[in-house]
């Protein structure tokens, strides 16, 4: 063990975390670092499948929602679509609830507002997933 000699305590014992919390090695959020990955994966999901998300845009610029469901009829652009669908409801909600976690401070608001925050990323994600089966399906 290494001691400051300026204050002579050692040097772990003037760390801000409780002893609990070195045990379980989780931050403030109680979630540790996951949700930390997680945010960055699904940002790097979405710099991937942008390009070719803007393309299918592209290409449905101007046409009826027949000519829409041709293009989205194909299996690789709905794939593609779903996939960023998925990643861009799951990168909202993590970065949501980083905000609402550090910003709100009564615990039941924040609870509350956590618990909006996922029935609303869902809601987005399944109502564009619907949409999304609805048109490649020709239905």
């Amino acid at each position: 063990m290494s001691f400051d000699e300026s204050h002579g305590a050692p040097l772990q014992d003037r760390s801000m975390r409780t002893p609990l919390g070195r045990v379980r090695a989780l931050g403030a959020s109680h979630s540790g670092t996951t949700d930390f990955w997680r945010q960055r994966v699904t940002a790097v999901a979405l710099v991937l499948l942008i390009v070719p998300v803007i393309v299918v845009v592209m290409m449905l610029q101007g046409r009826n929602q027949a000519g829409a469901a041709q293009i989205l009829g194909s299996p690789g652009v709905a794939i593609v679509m779903l996939l960023f669908i998925i990643a861009s409801a799951w990168h909202m909600k993590i970065g949501m609830q980083v905000v609402i976690e550090d910003y709100i401070h009564s615990e039941k608001l924040k609870l509350a507002s956590i618990m909006a925050n996922n029935f609303f990323s869902f809601a987005v994600a399944l109502a564009s997933i619907y949409a999304i089966l609805k048109l490649s399906s020709g239905v």
